[in-house]
């Protein structure tokens, strides 16, 4: 696709909002795994 300019990439055609928003909460949870994952990592080697 061709944009015109940066705001009309980000606004998506008026979808932009849905999106970003999507990729943004993707982005969050997959950082809290990551945290919950290196947590759990932490707990196990201090339990050997």
């Amino acid at each position: 696709m061709n944009w015109g300019s940066l705001a009309a990439f980000i606004a998506m055609g008026g979808y932009g909002t849905y999106v970003w928003g999507s990729f943004g909460v993707t982005v969050l949870l997959i950082a809290i795994e990551v945290l919950l994952l290196v947590a759990r990592h932490r707990a196990a080697r201090r339990q050997l």
